[in-house]
């Protein structure tokens, strides 16, 4: 995924610093098996926490929003499975 979708005008009143901490978890999660993906966003969420970055309603939407029109079609995959487990 490029990062084109950073520059896209429906996220542009997210602070760049949480777009910058999501892209750095879309390149580290790219080769994650399916097991290692829960571990990884529960050590994501912590990580999160410390930097004192959260992101509303809102803010998901727009952003899943905005990736899934850049996405590579096996991403969209990859985007929907993220999207259940942030649902559990």
């Amino acid at each position: 995924m490029t990062t084109n979708w950073m520059e896209d005008p429906a996220v542009a009143h997210i602070d760049r610093a949480k777009l910058d901490f999501l892209q750095s978890l879309v390149f580290e999660s790219r080769s994650l098996t399916k097991e290692q993906m829960l571990p990884f966003f529960m050590a994501a969420a912590k990580k999160s926490m410390d930097s004192h970055i959260s992101f509303s309603s809102e803010e998901v939407s727009a952003i899943t929003d905005t990736i899934r029109r850049y996405a590579a079609p096996e991403e969209l995959e990859r985007i929907d499975r993220l999207m259940s487990l942030r649902r559990k």
